[in-house]
C-alpha cells in the first residue's frame, strides 16, 4: 500500500533490506548517543562521579546537595540542551541541502546565522538602552531573545522578498539570503565598532558558541520549538526525495512543491532560530552530518533526517566534552571543537568524493 507523506505525495515501499539497514543505523546512533550522554553526565571541573550518584540511587540513599547541584542543576540541562541543538543543526542542514539540492547548503542560508548573530551584538552593545521594566523582566535571557527573533525576522525577509505570486524561487531565497547576510554582517560591524572591551569580549564569546550557560528555563523556552520543528521535519523526506528530480517532475508525481518549501522554510528557521539563540554560532555540525550518513545510508531523506538528528546531538555532545576536558578547570568554546572536528572531516568528504560533486 502507498502510504501518503507530509508532502501529499506517495510512494512504494522502501526494499526491505534498506529498511533493515535504516533501522540498525538508528539503533546504532540510539545506542552511541546514550552511551556520549552517560559520559558527559560523569564529565565536569567538579569532581563529582556519575557511577557512585547511581549506586547511591540503587541503594535508595540520598544525594548530598553537591551531587545534586552539580548533576541536575548543571550538567543534566547542558546535557539536553546539547542533544536539541546538535539534533536540530543536523536536521536543519539535511533539510536545506535536500530543498537546494545543493552539497554545500546549510541553515545559514535562509538568513537564521546573520540575522541571529545581528540581533544578539545589538543586545550586547545597545541592550543598555532597553527601557529598566523590560530588562528586570527579561533578566538575562536578553541576548537569547534579540538572536531568536533577529534569526526569525531576518528569515521572514528573506522568504517575503524570494515569493512571488504565491510561488517561491529558491534561486532568488540562495540570492538574496547572500545579500542579507552581507547586510547584517555590514550593521554587525558598525555595532562592533561601538562596543567596550567587555562588550567586544561577550560578542566573540557568544559567535564561538557555547553550552556553558545552559539551564532548565533555557531548555524549556527552546525545546518546545526544537522539538515541533524536528517532527515537522521528519515527515518531509519523500517529498525531499522528490525535489531531487526537480521541482516540474515532484510536482507532477503529486508532491506540493510550494507548500514543501514553505514548510521546509519555517522549520528551519525555528528549529536553527532557537538553537542559536541559546548555544550561539557553532558551525560544521549542520553540513557535515548529512554528508556523513549519506556515506553510509545513501541519500534517501526519510533515513537520512532522523540519522541526522541522532548523529548530530551525539557529535555536538563529543564536541561539549572535549571543550570541558582539554583545558580543565577552563572551557573551550565548543565552535572552535566542532571547527577543528568538522573542517578535516569535510575536506576529506570532498576530496574522496570530487569526482562527483559538481558545484
Amino acid at each position: 500500500m502507498a502510504v501518503m507523506d507530509f508532502a501529499g505525495g506517495s510512494a512504494p515501499a522502501a526494499p526491505r533490506d534498506r529498511l533493515h539497514g535504516a533501522r540498525r543505523m538508528h539503533l546504532v546512533l540510539g545506542l552511541v548517543l546514550a552511551a556520549a550522554s552517560l559520559a558527559s553526565l560523569g564529565v565536569g571541573a567538579t569532581d563529582v562521579s556519575l557511577w557512585d550518584v547511581a549506586g547511591k540511587l540503587l541503594r535508595a540513599e540520598p544525594l548530598s546537595q553537591l551531587e545534586r547541584v552539580v548533576l541536575v542543576d548543571i550538567r543534566l540541562p547542558r546535557l539536553a540542551m546539547g542533544i536539541a541543538v546538535g539534533g536540530a543543526l543536523a536536521v536543519s542542514g539535511a533539510v536545506m541541502q535536500g530543498l537546494f539540492r545543493n552539497p554545500l547548503a546549510d541553515p545559514g542560508l535562509v538568513g537564521v546565522g546573520a540575522g541571529a548573530g545581528l540581533g544578539a551584538i545589538t543586545m550586547i552593545v545597545l541592550g543598555a538602552m532597553l527601557p529598566a521594566a523590560i530588562i528586570d523582566s527579561v533578566g538575562n535571557h536578553l541576548v537569547p531573545l534579540g538572536a531568536f527573533f533577529g534569526g526569525w525576522g531576518s528569515t521572514l525577509v528573506l522568504y517575503r522578498v524570494s515569493t512571488r505570486h504565491g510561488r517561491t524561487s529558491v534561486a532568488t531565497m540562495l540570492l538574496a539570503g547572500i545579500a542579507l547576510g552581507a547586510l547584517a554582517g555590514a550593521v554587525s560591524g558598525i555595532l562592533v565598532y561601538m562596543a567596550d572591551d567587555q562588550q567586544l569580549r561577550d560578542l566573540t564569546f557568544w559567535g564561538l558558541g557555547s553550552l556553558a550557560g545552559a539551564s532548565w528555563a533555557k531548555v524549556a523556552a527552546a525545546l518546545p520549538l526544537i522539538a515541533a520543528a524536528l517532527a515537522a521535519s521528519l515527515f518531509m523526506g519523500r517529498g525531499l526525495n522528490g525535489l531531487a528530480l526537480g521541482e516540474a517532475t515532484a510536482a507532477h508525481i503529486g508532491i506540493p512543491v510550494q507548500r514543501l518549501k514553505s514548510a521546509a522554510i519555517l522549520a528551519v528557521a525555528g528549529a536553527t532560530g532557537a538553537a542559536v539563540a541559546v548555544s550561539g554560532g557553532i558551525g560544521f555540525i549542520g553540513i557535515v552530518v548529512p554528508h556523513l550518513l549519506r556515506l553510509g545510508t545513501g541519500p534517501d531523506h526519510r533515513a537520512l533526517l532522523p540519522n541526522a538528528a541522532l548523529l548530530g546531538a551525539t557529535l555536538l555532545i563529543l564536541a561539549d566534552i572535549v571543550s570541558r576536558t582539554i583545558i580543565a578547570p577552563a572551557e573551550l568554546p565548543i565552535g572552535i571543537v566542532t571547527a577543528v572536528m568538522g573542517a578535516p572531516v569535510f575536506l576529506w568528504i570532498l576530496l574522496r568524493r570530487r569526482g562527483l560533486v559538481d558545484l
